[in-house]
């Protein structure tokens, strides 16, 4: 049954909007965080199945994959069907994902179970639980990401210490299975969502209508669909009345097209450094406790950005500017990869970490604003699933190209420039783009004399009242009069 919605003319910027805060915070941990704490088993799958390095690390490379390229399901399943849904269906696939791992008698088992399943289970899990956080709030809209999206440090800083402790005292089998036990979570965090329908909605014609959502509604619903229905009509039916071009118009929009270029390069260039930061750290000396501990340093300074720039980025006086604050982050981290390859000491890598780690959960908290700032809060669940699913290839591909280019070079340096030419050409695109469109909305004086811009100015308001559809007939007479007596002047 699904939970009645609530009508807004607006976000509340409060209210239940905490709870789905606290959802998606939730959210994060059970799928991002326990993403991260995969790597952890890494060792323990090697030794076991008595494979390679760049054998056993697909499983990460595929998990991320599959969780990015099936966001866009994700966002499917929470348009059509409810949020609520998704994230339930989305916990129970993963936690049966992670139980069937634990069964695993080869890689190529893991690959599927793991990497596949699991990675299907957390796509359906994160694009909607984020998307919801957008729709509840407005003013706050970046605070509230930078909580929710919190959960990603905070569980990998908790999680990572008890994944270590369980392998010890249940063997890593005896781990997946209390992990998938910890992911069907994921159906509490899906009970959270309550769906809301706000004024942007009802404009776009995403409103669903009242009796969709009564039980009393859905209990006619299921007298009609006896079992004599073909169920190929219903599917299609459905299809055909609910999906509509309304969701996906934001494809053809200029400013999201450059966002959707600039997202492949910035995935691209931030992801092989949390795969070789501790790799690179153990090559030029330091020890294997330092090496973790740059780690936990990222982690834990990953929640400071999070959460500190995403209230800055609330304040009315930076607002405006979170384009700006997001292109700004993203550049930051490109500067720090660029820096990399000449800190090789403990004492010069501790502010690397401080410095990449606060920018790093800057910008992703920035991600899901700058999509709505675009987009606009109608379509961000589908926008969301797109730009998720722009992540999947670099995240797929990324840190195996590093991993080559340190074997045929014998060093680090060329893989961390690469990441980070990547991330200030992303930022780069992102201010050449917007540089070009303030150029374009710059008004052109005209040479001519005062008449010449009363005529452009009458002009111009008539194309926007045409647009818009905002004139009635009595304003298009009164216009059209207005234009007959400056004619005859």
């Amino acid at each position: 049954m699904h939970a009645l919605p609530v009508n807004w003319n607006s976000p509340p910027d409060g209210g239940w909007g905490w709870m789905i805060v606290i959802g998606c915070f939730l959210v994060t941990i059970c799928t991002r965080a326990v993403t991260r704490c995969i790597s952890i088993f890494f060792v323990e799958f090697q030794t076991y199945f008595a494979q390679d390095y760049a054998q056993t690390a697909w499983i990460h490379s595929i998990v991320d994959c599959a969780t990015m390229l099936c966001a866009p399901l994700g966002s499917f399943i929470s348009n059509h069907v409810s949020c609520q849904v998704g994230i339930m269906l989305g916990g129970l696939l993963a936690s049966t994902g992670l139980i069937l791992s634990s069964f695993a008698t080869s890689l190529e088992h893991l690959y599927l179970s793991l990497g596949v399943l699991t990675g299907l289970g957390f796509a359906l899990s994160y694009s909607p639980a984020i998307a919801m956080v957008g729709n509840y709030f407005n003013k706050r809209k970046a605070l509230a990401y930078g909580i929710a999206m919190s959960g990603s440090g905070i569980g990998t800083f908790i999680l990572a210490p008890v994944v270590q402790l369980l392998i010890e005292q249940f063997s890593w089998r005896g781990a997946l299975l209390i992990l998938g036990g910890f992911v069907l979570n994921l159906c509490v965090c899906g009970a959270l969502m309550r769906p809301i329908v706000g004024k942007e909605d009802r404009e776009n014609g995403l409103e669903f209508p009242e009796q969709e959502f009564e039980p009393e509604a859905h209990k006619s619903d299921f007298k009609q669909w006896s079992a004599c229905s073909p169920l190929v009509k219903v599917w299609s039916h459905k299809c055909l009345c609910q999906c509509s071009w309304h969701e996906y118009n934001f494809l053809l929009m200029p400013d999201f097209m450059v966002l959707a270029g600039s997202v492949l390069f910035m995935a691209y260039g931030c992801s092989p450094l949390f795969v070789y930061l501790v790799p690179y750290a153990l090559r030029v000396g330091v020890s294997h406790q330092q090496a973790a501990f740059l780690m936990s340093i990222l982690g834990v300074v990953d929640i400071v950005g999070n959460i500190t720039f995403g209230w800055l980025t609330d304040r009315r006086c930076l607002k405006k500017y979170r384009y700006i604050c997001y292109l700004f982050a993203v550049g930051m981290d490109g500067l720090c990869c660029l820096f990399l390859p000449i800190l090789q000491s403990f004492p010069l890598l501790v502010p690397f970490s401080f410095t990449f780690g606060y920018f790093d959960g800057a910008y992703v908290t920035l991600i899901p604003v700058v999509t709505a700032d675009v987009v606009g809060t109608a379509s961000l669940s589908s926008a969301l699933g797109v730009v998720y699913f722009l992540h999947a290839i670099p995240y797929l591909i990324s840190p195996p190209v590093a991993g080559w280019l340190v074997d045929t070079t014998g060093n680090y340096t060329t893989s961390f420039l690469l990441c980070g030419f990547s991330m200030i050409f992303s930022s780069t695109l992102l201010c050449c783009a917007r540089l070009a469109k303030k150029v374009r909305q710059t008004p052109v004086r005209p040479a001519g004399g005062d008449t010449d811009v009363k005529q452009q100015i009458w002009t111009k308001g008539a194309i926007v009242y045409s647009v818009n559809g905002e004139v009635d007939q009595k304003g298009v007479e009164l216009l059209a009069s207005g234009a007959n007596s400056y004619g005859r002047r």
